[in-house]
């Protein structure tokens, strides 16, 4: 059974809105650099705020992009800017915006400044699901072309990707693609094909997958996400026969999805014309197995679970294997639950498992954990499995097996037990998390107005501990910084925040763990 067309992080998505034409687990919007920026510091957040807002609202995560050019829409350019030197042009229908000189000084460093205050805000927010660069050339897209000598030298391109590197740690960063003398192989950032099925494989050098093998980064699928945009001319025709594609290197004709899904390893696709006006019959039912056949179907192929348990450890032990494109880019905590006959959790564990190494059809990876269950008394009980989406009311990433939901919603049924002995044995003290990382429970919890948060590292590393509220908003940084192996802890003087649930996210290096605290006043 595969997973659905809308599971976390994947399939169409159509420009910010609601819809109930076609299933979606996230949305994208453009913004003006001007609504953001408003002096070297000066930030205005309110309307990047409202938009992420609106989204999370409605149950999805977004994917946006900061233009400074955008033709027929007003100049984006923030105000304090506008002395800086522009072109006038008339090309792709514009007659209102401008393509500024990307090589100013100044404005290089007011969009470096806003790339970092960015990756302060909202790196790891949440209610984002992928970051655009953006910035340079019409609509963002890092082109002006036919006026290729108005786009930035290597020397900037290089400015702005570094500073997107230095400022995002765990959002991930998507580009149009790559370009000479970025170093793009090296880079964590992904790609947006901008006119997927369309110009994306073939011989044709400009076209996209082209462009990805002449950078030597086919691969970075593997670790970094591949989006972009269904072609607009073919987002309903696609679907009309199956039999319309191309299999060569087609001009001006739509190309083989299928083959264009298999070259680039594709995650998600902005098709806006499938959620308005949408489509009906065989066509929809087309689309929406192309919409499941892009990114991640992860799937659990065995478990390992004594099916009578008389000592204080439940012990098992799953395998899962990627049976779709492309892995699933964030490591998500995956919890595991045991379920009583009454249906209600009584036990739950954050495990250390990385769903980011379940990368490959058929490749089996098989995770390990031990829970203690000392204090549940004799009889029978489920184990379920699922992923805990950062933005609390976000789509879970759903298992693609049939037991999915059949004991708890938003879980996979991973098997039933029974404890026959209740075993009075003192609990060992926490152990470490994977390979040795691990974040505890806040103590005290719940609190008022302070609490303790210790963690433990295995080695030397970047270090970020941040709390995030109920919607997934950021509110307060307690670590951003290296930190050598150990056992460390950190305070949380929570006066000044109303009371309710707060979730602290631990990222160390790749790793992340989640948890929940509760503020009571």
């Amino acid at each position: 059974m595969p997973g659905p067309a809308d599971n976390a992080l994947k399939g169409f998505i159509p420009y910010a809105g609601s819809f109930t034409t076609f299933p979606y687990s996230m949305e994208w919007f453009y913004i003006p650099w001007k609504d953001i920026q408003s002096g070297y510091n000066v930030y205005t957040w309110a309307a990047l705020d409202d938009q992420l807002k609106a989204i999370a609202d409605r149950g999805h995560q977004a994917v946006f992009r900061i233009y400074a050019d955008y033709p027929k829409r007003a100049y984006g350019l923030p105000a304090f800017l506008s002395y800086v030197p522009k072109n006038a042009y008339t090309g792709n229908g514009n007659t209102t915006s401008f393509s500024p000189d990307y090589e100013n000084a100044d404005l290089r460093r007011a969009m470096k400044n806003l790339i970092a205050a960015l990756g302060a805000r909202y790196d790891g927010d949440g209610r984002i699901g992928f970051i655009e660069v953006g910035f340079l050339g019409f609509w963002g897209e890092w082109h002006t072309y036919p006026h290729t000598e108005w786009f930035p030298s290597v020397t900037v391109q290089n400015e702005i990707l570094d500073a997107f590197e230095q400022a995002f740690h765990t959002t991930k960063v998507m580009m149009r693609e790559p370009k000479t003398g970025t170093h793009p192989a090296t880079r964590r950032i992904g790609y947006h094909d901008d006119s997927f099925a369309y110009n994306t494989y073939g011989t044709t050098s400009w076209y996209f997958w082209p462009k990805v093998k002449a950078a030597g980064d086919e691969l970075k699928w593997r670790t970094q996400p591949i989006g972009g945009e269904l072609r607009p001319e073919i987002q309903l025709t696609t679907w009309q026969d199956s039999s319309l594609c191309q299999a060569g290197d087609p001009a001006g004709a739509p190309q083989c999805y299928n083959i264009c899904m298999d070259s680039t390893h594709a995650s998600w696709m902005l098709a806006h014309s499938l959620f308005s006006p949408g489509n009906t019959g065989a066509p929809h039912a087309r689309a929406l197995e192309g919409a499941a056949r892009l990114g991640h179907d992860i799937f659990v192929s065995s478990v390992a679970l004594a099916e009578t348990l008389s000592a204080y450890a439940i012990d098992v032990s799953v395998k899962m294997t990627n049976r779709g494109v492309a892995p699933f880019y964030y490591n998500w905590p995956v919890r595991l639950s045991v379920v009583n006959a009454s249906h209600i959790v009584v036990a739950s564990w954050d495990t250390p498992w990385r769903l980011t190494e379940v990368i490959d059809r058929g490749v089996e990876r098989e995770f390990s954990f031990s829970g203690r269950s000392a204090g549940l008394p004799v009889g029978a009980y489920t184990l379920v499995m699922a992923t805990m989406n950062p933005m609390p009311n976000g789509k879970p990433l759903v298992f693609a097996n049939e037991r999915w939901g059949q004991d708890v919603p938003g879980a996979l049924t991973l098997g039933r037990f029974a404890i026959t002995v209740v075993t009075r044995a003192p609990e060992p003290p926490p152990a470490a998390g994977h390979h040795g990382w691990q974040l505890f429970q806040n103590y005290p919890n719940p609190f008022n107005p302070s609490t303790t948060i210790a963690f433990t590292l295995a080695e030397r590393t970047h270090v970020s501990l941040t709390i995030f509220d109920i919607m997934g908003r950021k509110v307060v940084s307690l670590a951003d910084e290296v930190m050598p192996a150990g056992t460390h802890t950190l305070h949380w003087d929570a006066g000044a925040h109303p009371a309710g649930m707060y979730h602290c996210r631990f990222q160390a290096g790749t790793y992340m763990q989640m948890r929940k605290i509760l503020l009571l006043k």
